[in-house]
């Protein structure tokens, strides 16, 4: 792998950022050329400002991070973030809806999906893996994949626990070739971001980006 920066999405999204740490990661993501950074929408006039024609994709967040906002809210949210600049959008999924056997996961993610293909922005949906057994897991990609979703994304970052390499292999065994697979939440090491990729993650969400590619420069030198 001789491009790990472009599986990197440089990702600030704690409640207690600033604008000094927003400027951090436009410079790293700038230098370092990661494939997009991800921040809340609150930042997105700033970053899209900031990026200007840096081939770093803007991504942004709808619903985070429960997705308990029903759907109109969400479909607001979509576009108010197309309109600022977001490249690609991840939506956190009505999980309480899924969890209650309803059908309405997959119809608003529909929704969702016709708005940003039609300004041809990418969509991910977030189905929270922590929360899930193995058979929701399968159940939640192929509902993703109905809807017509681009990617499908682990984590918020606010459940018990985030990626892992096991519901990675599951997902890519369920999903198909033409659907992603965003890996995110708790990775911190270059050694689990790599265990991740191989097990068919094609986007690392991190907020340790910038460490992940110290340690991979590291790691290119010993083998020198």
């Amino acid at each position: 792998m001789n491009k790990l920066n472009r599986f990197l999405e440089s990702t600030l999204l704690k409640p207690t950022m600033t604008g000094a740490d927003v400027d951090i990661l436009i410079r790293e993501a700038v230098e370092e050329q990661f494939v997009g950074v991800c921040v809340p929408p609150f930042w997105l006039k700033k970053v899209r400002r900031d990026l200007g024609e840096e081939n770093v994709q803007l991504v942004t967040v709808i619903g985070f991070p429960f997705g308990f906002s029903d759907t109109a809210t969400k479909v607001f949210e979509t576009q108010e973030a197309i309109r600022q600049g977001a490249d690609e959008l991840d939506l956190v999924w009505s999980q309480t809806a899924y969890h209650s056997g309803m059908n309405w996961p997959k119809i608003e993610i529909a929704q969702i999906v016709k708005i940003c293909h039609e300004e041809e922005r990418i969509l991910k949906v977030i189905i929270e893996t922590a929360n899930l057994d193995d058979k929701q897991i399968i159940e939640a990609c192929l509902i993703c994949q109905d809807a017509g979703v681009d990617f499908v994304k682990t984590s918020t970052g606010y459940a018990s626990t985030g990626a892992k390499v096991d519901d990675i292999k599951l997902m890519r065994e369920n999903l198909s070739s033409s659907v992603g697979i965003k890996a995110s939440g708790g990775i911190k090491t270059l050694d689990f971001a790599l265990e991740l990729i191989r097990a068919g993650a094609d986007r690392i969400g991190t907020s340790s980006a910038k460490s992940l590619m110290d340690s991979w420069r590291d790691s290119q030198s010993l083998l020198k």
